[in-house]
């Protein structure tokens, strides 16, 4: 029996030092690329809005939604109710680290990098700003549609200064799930998932738990 716990131990030992190593090449590799892929960001005319580009309370609406803890999370969240299992750190980490991301070691390796390299490194402001700009808001005619500003112009032929606050929800609306609740192809879905997203920024509905992202409980 002893010989058989050693042997247990020492496959467990090594499977946790692997994966340290593992992880600690990961973190290293990011944070020596992080501050040079958000630097390319601002040079290659990615981030077409700014912070202030949004009216009075609308990132706080954005962030209710999508990442209610943002501001004190440390990249990763897996606790604030309807947070879900990613933060808009991590999902930066997805579009602007991987180029085919597929659950599994590739979560690992989204969630290290997001708490040690990019919340690390890159002030929070940055991040949001970042995300508006770079969000996947789905495809129109085939073409995949980044950021707020491409959307309001693809989807409104508006400017996004020009954007109501309903069309703004309606956006938010598809960044959870792009083709369950397009705004063009999926109209009644996007118009449920807006209806409820103005009962949570009203407070008439809690989130019960991490993973009420819809509102249906």
């Amino acid at each position: 029996m002893k010989k058989i716990f050693y042997t247990i131990v020492s496959v467990v030992s090594g499977i946790l030092f692997v994966f340290f190593i593992y992880s600690v090449i990961i973190v290293w590799q990011a944070r020596k690329a992080t501050p040079t892929i958000f630097k390319n960001l601002k040079n290659n005319g990615q981030l077409q809005l700014t912070l202030e580009d949004f009216p009075d309370g609308w990132l706080d609406d954005l962030l209710k939604v999508e990442d209610p803890s943002f501001y004190h999370h440390n990249g990763v969240d897996l606790s604030t109710p309807g947070a879900g299992m990613t933060t808009i750190t991590q999902g930066m980490v997805k579009y602007l680290y991987f180029k085919n991301f597929r659950p599994g070691v590739a979560k690992l390796r989204q969630s290290l990098i997001a708490r040690f390299a990019v919340n690390a490194l890159i002030p929070k402001d940055e991040q949001l700003l970042v995300f508006v700009n770079t969000v996947w808001l789905g495809t129109h005619n085939g073409t995949p549609v980044h950021g707020f500003g491409e959307a309001a112009d693809v989807y409104y032929n508006k400017s996004f200064n020009d954007v109501t606050h309903d069309e703004y929800l309606a956006l938010v609306a598809m960044v959870i799930a792009p083709f369950r609740f397009h705004i063009e192809n999926q109209p009644e879905g996007n118009a449920d998932r807006v209806y409820r997203i103005k009962s949570l920024l009203s407070g008439e509905y809690q989130p019960s738990g991490l993973m009420d992202l819809y509102y249906d409980h």
